[in-house]
């Protein structure tokens, strides 16, 4: 089995959100022809699409063609909306579930689901939570690398993801929302290395915090293979030894600590993702593509295949760690 973990989609359309709350930062779609679209945030351009995005039939020909058996499948992170009243965020999540969960219905053998949650409100996050997995049928559900500039070991979080551990659901930490946006508008810095460092700080955070200690079940999978962890862990590690407040919440180094997480493989070169797995085990990587952006893999595995891991680790990366990860059914209703 080859099975991609981290591969995004939306529907065709979605309610005008900035019109009914007189908000333009809502997301909206834009069709301009029969194969493409742009998604459009605060009266301009976010990013152009291609209809891979919401077009099922054409994702299904991408995966035949490229040899991926499932695609676990979350929503394109601008959609998190963080930013705005909690019931409003309620609403379009509940739309992007709905909508996910009829195509994972479809086409059962092919697709999982990552649900969407308004993590603004914890409450309601834990609601939708259980909404996804009981009855929507989910294995799971994306969230922020923060909420509206909260990092993930704020304490309101924590009952969210004890929750989360009760529920077995994967839980795939995407970067969004990273701060200095006014350095990253030049050479591509928001997508090369604002985000992997986004990614560092929740990984930091979920480990610093001791959330990961006190909620030992919780499923976290860290997009970007981590994003600049596994080359800066030896960093962390130290200030963990030097600085008696860093060792406040995390009992266990921050090395070791990284064996309780997960992370995809999108990292692009050989010799980084070598690196990940000698950091963390070759049985907590997985295989991720991004698909269907340009920063993704467009054949995925093809750089688990290029590398000089063994094949027998390969074949973990390609598709058995997300067969065991995924199917783990210890739900607590």
């Amino acid at each position: 089995m080859r099975i991609d973990v981290h591969a995004h989609i939306l529907p065709p359309s979605w309610p005008d959100l900035a019109e009914r709350y007189g908000d333009p930062r809502w997301p909206s779609l834009q069709h301009a022809d029969g194969c493409s679209a742009r998604i459009m945030v605060d009266g301009g351009l976010f990013r152009e699409v291609t209809d891979q995005l919401f077009v099922t039939e054409r994702r299904l020909a991408d995966m035949d063609r490229t040899g991926v058996d499932r695609q676990v499948l979350s929503t394109v992170p601008v959609m998190f909306s963080y930013w705005a009243k909690p019931a409003h965020t309620r609403e379009l999540s509940r739309h992007l579930n709905e909508h996910l969960a009829a195509v994972v219905h479809e086409h059962p053998s092919r697709f999982s689901g990552l649900g969407t949650v308004p993590l603004n409100d914890p409450d309601m996050a834990i609601a939708e939570l259980e909404r996804c997995m009981l009855e929507l049928g989910m294995v799971g559900v994306e969230i922020g690398t923060n909420v509206a500039g909260l990092d993930l070991d704020d304490p309101r979080f924590l009952p969210f993801f004890q929750r989360a551990a009760e529920l077995a659901a994967m839980v795939l930490v995407h970067p969004w929302q990273v701060v200095g946006r006014n350095r990253l508008v030049r050479y591509y810095f928001l997508y090369t290395i604002a985000m992997p460092s986004e990614t560092a700080f929740a990984v930091g955070a979920l480990l610093f915090g001791g959330v990961l200690e006190r909620v030992p079940g919780l499923r976290v999978v860290f997009a970007h293979g981590g994003g600049s962890v596994p080359f800066i862990i030896g960093r962390m590690e130290q200030g963990w030894r030097v600085w008696e407040p860093a060792r406040e919440h995390l009992a266990a180094s921050p090395i070791s600590s990284l064996a309780r997480c997960y992370f995809d493989s999108i990292v692009w070169d050989e010799a980084s993702l070598e690196l990940l797995v000698r950091r963390v085990g070759a049985d907590r990587v997985l295989l991720g593509s991004d698909y269907p952006f340009i920063m993704g893999e467009e054949r995925p595995g093809e750089l688990i295949e290029r590398s000089a891991l063994s094949a027998e680790d390969k074949q973990l990366l390609l598709g058995g760690n997300a067969e065991r990860l995924l199917g783990r059914t210890e739900v607590r209703a």
